[in-house]
């Protein structure tokens, strides 16, 4: 048996193209490594610095090393679907939502996935899925459509994704106010023990010069929306607000871009508020896997599940700004904003 173990090692060989793509992504690693030698450093929330890539303020150690193995060694499918957003502007929330209305004809209710499992479990988040040697490679074989989480911006993704291919895009967006203070609570709990808590004075100053883990915001949400001006079957805007107000309304124009629109009999049937009370932010952050359990997102992030559900609330920014902050940032997203159809609210009152 010993004998023929050994035979059948010696006569194993990568194949030519196993040989090419170890390469590669060798290759990707060396320029990773020399980038990170020149490219320019600030503060970070998480880490103890970001550092500046293609115009945007990236972790070093994650999702730097994710951009390069996306933009060079992902392949796309034409059924994909990215759900995109900047960084606590709804994702979690979103998430199940896409899921539970995607997959609906596939669960029960009462014994749906989402109640024992985490939201960010029930599909990958791609900018850290792919950075660590070689997981990317595993991606081919999720079954289609594929559903992927990002907090990468549209610029970010190469023109086989962003192209002619199938691949769609779900973006969500919310108040800057709002995604600044639930931004600066989330990244204290994921701060080292050995740095320094990040004040909401030093967060503010950051956010406003545009410096946090993929920012800037409004770079990050006009790259979205720019881009779904120009191919609106493609990218899907939708306003954590407006989906907060009518989440009903918004299912329903979920499963219309996914191409799975609810039926007649599903709407007698009341499928849309089954949808909306499984997903529902009480309902979630009351359940046990989301009070007790943790999300793995690779060997460097591992996140208690409680901290994804603060509280998902719109207007919180105004009970941790001062009048004056609320007025500089509503000063600097109207002037981000102006003349692109893009309009984020009334200010906080």
């Amino acid at each position: 048996m010993a004998s023929s173990l050994a035979s059948d090692h010696q006569t194993f060989n990568p194949s030519p193209k196993e040989n090419r793509e170890e390469e590669d992504f060798e290759k990707t690693y060396h320029n990773y490594n020399q980038m990170l030698l020149t490219l320019p450093r600030a503060k970070g929330w998480r880490a103890q610095h970001v550092v500046k890539y293609r115009s945007h303020w990236l972790n070093p150690n994650t999702a730097l090393k994710g951009a390069l193995l996306l933009q060079n060694h992902f392949k796309p499918k034409p059924t994909d679907t990215f759900l995109a957003a900047f960084m606590k502007s709804g994702t979690t929330w979103l998430r199940s939502l896409l899921f539970a209305t995607v997959n609906r004809s596939r669960y029960d209710f009462s014994s749906h996935p989402l109640l024992t499992t985490g939201p960010h479990a029930v599909f990958p988040f791609l900018d850290s899925y792919i950075y660590d040697k070689h997981p990317i490679a595993d991606l081919d074989s999720l079954p289609s459509p594929r559903l992927f989480a990002t907090h990468f911006s549209h610029d970010l993704f190469p023109e086989s994704v962003k192209g002619s291919s199938g691949s769609k895009f779900v973006y969500i967006w919310r108040d800057p106010k709002d995604v600044l203070v639930s931004k600066w609570h989330f990244m204290n709990r994921l701060r080292p023990k050995e740095l320094p808590v990040l004040t909401l004075h030093e967060a503010f100053e950051l956010f406003c010069d545009g410096v946090s883990e993929y920012g800037p915001f409004w770079d990050h949400v006009l790259g979205y929306w720019n881009a779904s001006v120009e191919a609106p079957n493609k990218i899907l805007i939708l306003k954590y607000e407006e989906v907060k107000r009518e989440p009903g309304v918004h299912v329903k124009r979920l499963a219309e871009f996914m191409g799975v629109p609810f039926s007649e009999e599903e709407g007698e049937g009341g499928v849309v508020g089954e949808i909306v009370e499984l997903c529902s932010f009480d309902k979630l952050r009351n359940l046990e896997v989301n009070k007790t359990g943790v999300s793995r997102f690779n060997g460097e992030v591992v996140v208690q599940n409680r901290d994804f559900f603060r509280k998902g609330e719109v207007g919180d920014g105004k009970n941790y700004l001062t009048e004056e902050m609320i007025e500089r940032l509503d000063r600097i997203t109207k002037c981000k904003f102006e003349g692109t159809g893009l309009e984020f609210g009334a200010p906080l009152q």
